[in-house]
């Protein structure tokens, strides 16, 4: 008998696989564990009640970022839930043995930046974190995606979850892209032809001349919102990119490790005539600069469009009234030219060092406008060293914005980064939903380069036009 070709999804998932379950989940082995401050005191609370440790320490990894502030982290942090939520991840992890990256290491970040830039994440892994943009590190052909808090638990415990196998989508982009439209987009444009549904209970492979072009942070930013449209996670299989990404990081292979893993992850391919459950292919010439009208990722449109009628659009149209209600939005508007309050770059979806070269490119020279309140926040202090190092900083001061230190700031408005009720954001994270990033606060969606924009005029601005 000829065995099946297997995509890369089914390499990796099977090769972690303990045990199968009939009619169950597979009991399924992890390489690596991402805790923050948010979802693991309570996992820890659970060993100590039934007396059992960690099993793997070492391939358990802490740090912090949701509840952090992004200034004055020399300071004791003020409100009191978040400095006993990050107290409680500083003494669990120095109890159980696990790395910890607190406020004031100059490792900390956020989990989904400092994982791959410390060489921690590597291809062919299982990857898993309490936090469901876990599917960023699919972009080195990893299998991660996020967990609840009683999973997290037992992957302390035991290194292992029970997952049932999810089916398999390939979504292949080929094409040259236009001008200024960046990986962000093209997710955006992805999840707006998916709907926020369209791939729910599928794992989404991302093939195709853009995806093959791409950079490390590019496919990161991909991978980290497939969740946006239903998937359990997103991964791009490993080529030449993703092993000069790797190379030299603190925590990679090296010597004759670095040969054995190279071999090893060259491998990591969908073979020819592996079968898909389902596969979508795009043109890219058909994206445009991307952004966000209402209160989900999927209700995008190109930059130049005009705001969809109800009829034209997925759901029933009591829902979409609301949305564009909450928004203070009408059918057929443009984008172009509405009022933007707030502008925040960062978060695990834009937070990386290319995130904020792009920025500068078109501040540069320019000045932020009076009314617009921005928060510019490195994923990182890699980050943050770099965009001192390659000159950004200075650009940034020049054109009259800050750099704030790292955390997931307003990307969910967990700390004191919060968009006062009724005004609008140009937000480069991942979600729009009410409240997201405040209550009553309002999200538009978008890549860097439309961000800056938008800060430097004041209003939704096509980025074309400034380039």
């Amino acid at each position: 008998m000829v065995d099946q070709p297997k995509t890369l999804f089914d390499k990796v998932w099977d090769a972690h696989v303990v045990r199968n379950i009939e009619d169950g989940p597979d009991v399924f082995f992890i390489d690596r564990h991402f805790i923050h401050e948010v979802t693991s005191p309570v996992a820890f609370l659970g060993l100590e009640t039934r007396s059992i440790g960690v099993l793997y320490p070492e391939r358990t990894f802490a740090t912090a970022d949701h509840n952090t502030p992004t200034i004055n982290q020399h300071l004791p942090v003020q409100d009191p839930l978040s400095a006993n939520q990050l107290k409680a991840l500083e003494q669990n992890s120095a109890k159980y043995g696990i790395s910890h990256w607190g406020l004031g290491n100059p490792k900390n970040g956020i989990v989904h930046v400092v994982g791959p830039e410390n060489g921690i994440t590597l291809p062919g892994m299982t990857i898993v974190c309490g936090d469901s943009h876990t599917s960023t590190h699919g972009a080195f052909g990893a299998i991660a995606f996020g967990i609840g808090t009683s999973e997290v638990e037992m992957v302390l415990s035991s290194q292992c979850i029970m997952q049932p196998k999810p089916k398999k989508m390939r979504i292949i982009v080929n094409g040259d892209l236009q001008k200024a439209v960046t990986p962000k987009d093209v997710i955006l444009y992805i999840i707006s032809k998916l709907t926020t549904a369209g791939a729910t209970g599928y794992f989404v492979e991302y093939a195709g001349d853009v995806f093959e072009k791409m950079s490390m942070e590019g496919r990161m930013t991909v991978c980290n919102m497939s969740i946006e449209m239903g998937a359990r996670g997103g991964m791009i299989a490993p080529d030449e990119s993703t092993y000069a990404y790797i190379k030299g990081r603190e925590m990679a292979p090296s010597g004759d490790k670095w040969d054995t893993y190279l071999t090893y992850w060259k491998s990591l391919k969908t073979e020819p005539g592996a079968l898909f459950d389902k596969e979508y292919i795009y043109d890219a010439s058909d994206i445009e600069p991307m952004i966000t009208y209402g209160t989900n990722p999927g209700m995008g449109i190109g930059i130049s469009k005009k705001i969809p009628q109800s009829s034209e659009v997925e759901g029933g149209a009591a829902t979409y009234e609301k949305s564009l209600a909450y928004m203070g939005f009408d059918e057929d508007q443009n984008m172009i030219g509405k009022k933007v309050d707030y502008v925040f770059i960062g978060s695990c979806t834009n937070g990386r060092i290319e995130d904020f070269r792009a920025f500068a490119s078109i501040v540069k020279g320019r000045k932020k406008a009076d009314h617009v309140t921005a928060w510019i926040v490195p994923g990182s202090h890699v980050v943050e060293q770099q965009i001192r190092e390659e000159g950004i900083y200075d650009v940034l001061v020049e054109a009259g914005f800050e750099l704030r230190q790292p955390g997931c700031s307003a990307c969910l408005a967990m700390n004191d980064d919060k968009i006062p009720a009724g005004k609008y954001a140009v937000s480069t994270s991942n979600r729009n939903f009410e409240g997201r990033q405040g209550p009553g606060s309002r999200t538009m969606l978008a890549s860097p380069l439309l961000a800056a924009a938008a800060a430097v005029t004041g209003v939704v601005t096509d980025p074309r036009d400034l380039m």
